[in-house]
């Protein structure tokens, strides 16, 4: 007798709960020549059918810890966002760190000694492919050995405190060395560069979810001691990252300055910047920096060693900068001012008496008639320097000490 049985099943298998094994079966035609006892046995059961033929397709189960990025699995952890965040809640609660999950983790390795091909071992040796292996209880021993040094070391690195460099005073962070900025996206290095901090200040900005958002604002100055300098600001949520962004960022924006005999200004000047004014004067050799203390930085990693500067007006940092780079930038050179005035300059120096020194001659030589001499010179006179020359004013019994450091 013949039978045809048209089946069409779906079976789902999971194994160990680990993993689920999906099945689907097509159509099957059934044929066979049944005698009559298994006829009537086929009518008596006909809801077991015969084993269809199968094609096993694997699926995974998703959740959220397969389906998010590391990244956002660990905001989820710190906290940082939802609506807690959002409102300023929690900004005085312990900072959570991330930390890395996979170091001194070796896929594969483990205390029975596997060889893994692919993962702890190499998967070629001598262009045959290795199989399955496991190492001996010596060899084994010394690797679980050399771990638990690398964990102590690591334990012992992050446990130790570094001293600071003093800076301009205790617990300041002004005058702190940072040392050279770090390598460009081409492989360059500013290894004769030294970056200083001038300052370290937190700001607020208030925003109408977070309320009010604090972040740190760092200056930071950059230069090599041969005239090359700069500075710049970096802004972050924390201290090293600011630094880190000022310091790099300084490096891009660098003047430089042209300095007299390599270790002074050119001339006098007075240079401005908002409110606040600088008043810089010329000095001889061995005179050294009678300065603000920020301009003392900024002056040794210019290359300046010898200035008197006096700071009048608002002492903010940033100001007391631009206004130092903005002078030390427009300052005119002998060689300049000889070629714009077409006569020689020259200088008189206290240990030559009368006997001027010349110091610069015009490219194109010097003209025929001199500089007349009824023409008012346009220097501005300050009252303090007026009073102190015709002997009037309050003078201070502090007037005639010799001061080493201002």
């Amino acid at each position: 007798m013949a039978a045809a049985i048209r089946v069409c099943c779906v079976l789902r298998v999971t194994f160990g709960g680990t993993a689920s094994l999906r099945t689907i079966g097509g159509a099957a035609h059934v044929s066979q020549l049944a005698s009559r006892a298994s006829g009537s046995s086929l009518h008596r059961n006909p809801a077991i059918p015969p084993t269809p033929f199968t094609a096993w397709q694997q699926t995974r189960h998703g959740t959220f810890f397969n389906k998010l990025t590391a990244e956002q699995l660990w905001k989820g952890v710190l906290a940082e966002t939802g609506a807690g965040a959002r409102k300023g809640r929690g900004k005085r609660t312990k900072r959570k760190i991330k930390k890395d999950l996979n170091r001194s983790q070796v896929i594969g390795e483990g205390r029975a000694g596997f060889l893994w091909p692919g993962l702890n071992a190499p998967l070629l040796k001598d262009g045959n492919v290795l199989n399955f292996s496991r190492r001996g209880e010596a060899e084994q021993q010394a690797v679980q050995e050399e771990l638990e040094r690398q964990k102590e070391e690591w334990d012992r690195r992050r446990k130790m405190k570094i001293k600071r460099e003093r800076g301009w005073s205790g617990n300041c962070w002004g005058g702190i060395s940072l040392g050279p900025p770090d390598p460009g996206p081409n492989g360059e290095t500013y290894e004769d560069f030294d970056s200083r901090v001038i300052e370290v200040k937190s700001v607020f900005n208030m925003t109408a979810k977070e309320g009010r958002k604090r972040s740190i604002s760092c200056l930071v100055a950059v230069g090599n001691g041969r005239g090359a300098a700069g500075f710049a600001l970096g802004k972050a949520a924390d201290r090293t990252t600011a630094l880190r962004k000022a310091k790099n960022r300084a490096i891009h924006y660098l003047y430089y300055v042209e300095r007299f005999d390599n270790h002074t200004i050119y001339h006098d000047m007075e240079s401005k910047f908002k409110r606040t004014t600088l008043r810089m004067k010329k000095q001889n050799k061995g005179y050294g920096l009678h300065c603000h203390r920020a301009v003392i930085t900024l002056c040794r990693l210019i290359g300046i060693q010898d200035l008197y500067c006096k700071v009048e007006g608002s002492v903010n940092l940033l100001n007391i900068t631009r206004a130092l780079f903005s002078g030390l930038a427009n300052q005119e050179t002998h060689q300049t001012l000889a070629d714009r005035k077409q006569l020689h300059v020259v200088e008189f120096q206290s240990q030559r008496g009368p006997l001027p020194v010349l110091v610069a001659s015009p490219s194109a030589g010097a003209r025929a008639h001199p500089e007349p001499e009824d023409d008012v010179p346009n220097t501005k006179l300050h009252w303090d320097d007026v009073q102190a020359a015709q002997g009037g004013g309050k003078r201070s019994p502090w007037a005639g000490v010799k001061r080493t450091i201002w």
